[in-house]
């Protein structure tokens, strides 16, 4: 099932799955002609609902240097254990929008990602019981403020401001999503990252138990589990796309004072 979150004509926040009338769900969240949001008996065009993010964390978890090119392209090592930092709610936006983001820096890069999203609380979870407390799987994009990254050691200024965190459309629950599912990252239509699942250093059930050895997280909490090589800078009036197989196409713009 792939499920979404909207606002529908009346101003009602609901919950509702993203099908493809006549078959079976499809591998994208933008919907073709025949896509639907739907809600009980009612259905809506995609066009006529605002998108909102998929779940509603109370914190986002990230891992920070889980594929070994994209360390390598920032001159640092892999390390021995997940390296762990926060985004808050704060940081989350929503599928087709305009993200503003901090002015007058130097760099503010984007970072394609596989989100995992958490169906039940849990602490102290083992990797063989990891996928039990996973609800599915989402897009999410880590920007980062490069500026402010390079002279802070708890990145607080570099990660977790307002609108850094895009994620959506959808969540695809895990069968929708191959082991080797690929990632991809569209800036103006340009390819910009690619790679898969199986190139990540910790997997998804050894960073879920990792986690949950310090925290416990609840329902809607999602892990950002890293991002592939390939980041680069964003400019005022950028389109991204994040693509990952299995879930669909997370799409917004930048808006940069």
């Amino acid at each position: 099932m792939k499920r979404v979150r909207f606002r529908d004509s009346a101003g009602n926040v609901r919950g509702g799955r993203w099908t493809m009338e006549g078959g079976e769900p499809v591998v994208t969240a933008a919907a073709g002609p025949y896509g639907r949001i739907a809600f009980g008996d009612e259905s809506y065009p995609p066009e006529e609902v605002d998108v909102l993010p998929p779940c509603e964390p109370t914190k986002i978890i990230a891992v920070g240097r889980n594929f070994a090119d994209h360390a390598a392209e920032h001159d640092a090592d892999v390390p021995d254990r997940p390296m762990l930092f926060i985004k808050p709610p704060n940081t989350v936006a929503s599928h087709n929008s305009t993200v503003t983001l901090l002015p007058d820096k130097e760099r503010i890069d984007y970072e394609a990602e596989l989100g995992v999203v958490i169906g039940e609380q849990c602490r102290s979870v083992s990797e063989d019981g990891a996928m039990d407390v996973v609800a599915g799987f989402t897009c999410l994009n880590d920007i980062s403020n490069r500026d402010d990254q390079r002279q802070e050691q708890n990145w607080v200024r570099g990660k977790a401001f307002d609108n850094s965190c895009p994620i959506g459309p959808l969540v695809a629950t895990p069968e929708h999503v191959p082991e080797d599912a690929s990632i991809e990252l569209r800036l103006n239509g340009e390819l910009k990252q690619s790679a898969n699942r199986e190139d990540m250093v910790f997997s998804v059930p050894e960073l879920i138990s990792e986690i949950t050895e310090y925290m416990t997280l609840v329902p809607g909490d999602v892990i950002a589990t890293g991002t592939p090589e390939g980041v680069g800078p964003l400019t005022n009036g950028d389109d991204v796309a994040i693509e990952i197989e299995g879930v669909g196409t997370l799409e917004h713009s930048v808006r940069i004072p």
